[in-house]
């Protein structure tokens, strides 16, 4: 793994940074030496994590940013611009407003809930993401590199919550995997990175209490991915993995990571893990090496679409 201050004066944006993965990414990446522009509606949560930010030595710019306001986004931009000399390395696409709505209509049918939820779920978490990504192209494009992550998940892949959530993560996949298309000949690299299940606030709020999902309760910490995307930016072979879907327990084993609480990180690709989850072959997985993994071609054949 990459040693403390390895993106010593680079600049980054982290949109939705005031909880959840967002926060936890702002920590790394700030811990690590960057100066953070930190996005997010509400003053009090964004100043919360700027304080975090701030008391591990780390430089932080809060602003307040609405992803589903065109104007905001725009004037972030500018306002980088003007304080960075233009230089942007990294944007963390992870901006995202359905939790709540999700939880609420949990058990409902797409046609048994209000239509609005679509935007409430895709208006900051896909529409803002491309929003984004358009001004912060702009710069990297200029300076000849950069780094485009997206959050996303495997809801990209296969029916998870309800309807517009797996269309709207599906699109993050789509969004990230197009983009590095048209940039990669400009240096810029773009991936979509999914994290595992996560003890977020939120993730702990409404799922612990209902223990609904045995699989948060050892979930990863909500900095995991910030820790990959510092491994990842400092990667010499980075533009290879550019329009790729990366996913959390990868890059801790491709960089040698461990959570920021020293576990190590749960690998949901092993075939050890995929046979635990089976109730009548889980006593088999105490007889495969961990090393063992499921190819990725059978990821998306379980997807089964032809």
């Amino acid at each position: 793994p990459v040693n403390n201050m390895a993106l010593s004066g680079w600049v980054c944006v982290v949109t939705g940074a005031s909880r959840g993965i967002g926060r936890g990414i702002a920590l790394q990446l700030s811990e690590a030496g960057a100066t953070i522009y930190i996005t997010g509606r509400q003053e009090k949560s964004l100043k919360e994590t700027a304080a975090e930010v701030k008391e591990r030595g780390g430089s932080c710019v809060s602003v307040i940013c609405d992803s589903t306001n065109d104007k905001d986004i725009e004037e972030l931009f500018e306002q980088i611009k003007r304080e960075q000399n233009g230089r942007l390395d990294i944007l963390v696409n992870n901006a995202y407003a359905g939790v709540q709505d999700i939880f609420e209509n949990t058990g409902k049918k797409f046609w048994e809930t209000d239509p609005t939820i679509w935007d409430s779920i895709n208006n900051a978490g896909l529409r803002g993401h491309y929003f984004f990504s358009v001004y912060a192209s702009r710069m990297m494009v200029a300076q000849g590199r950069g780094l485009i992550v997206t959050i996303s998940s495997m809801g990209g892949l296969r029916y998870l919550f309800n309807v517009p959530y797996g269309v709207g993560k599906a699109a993050c996949d789509r969004l990230a995997a197009d983009m590095a298309v048209e940039l990669k000949n400009r240096g810029v690299t773009s991936v979509s990175l999914w994290p595992g299940a996560v003890q977020t606030e939120l993730v702990n709020q409404f799922l612990l209490e209902k223990d609904t999902l045995h699989i948060f309760a050892n979930g990863e910490t909500t900095e995991l991915s910030g820790r990959c995307i510092v491994n990842l930016a400092k990667d010499k072979n980075l533009l290879s993995l550019t329009g790729k879907v990366l996913m959390t327990c990868d890059l801790a084993r491709r960089y040698g990571i461990q959570d920021v609480d020293g576990r190590s990180v749960a690998d949901y690709t092993s075939l050890k893990f995929a046979l635990s989850q089976i109730p009548y072959l889980s006593w088999l997985s105490a007889f495969v090496p961990s090393f063992l993994h499921v190819p990725r071609f059978m990821l998306t054949l379980a997807n089964g679409r032809f």
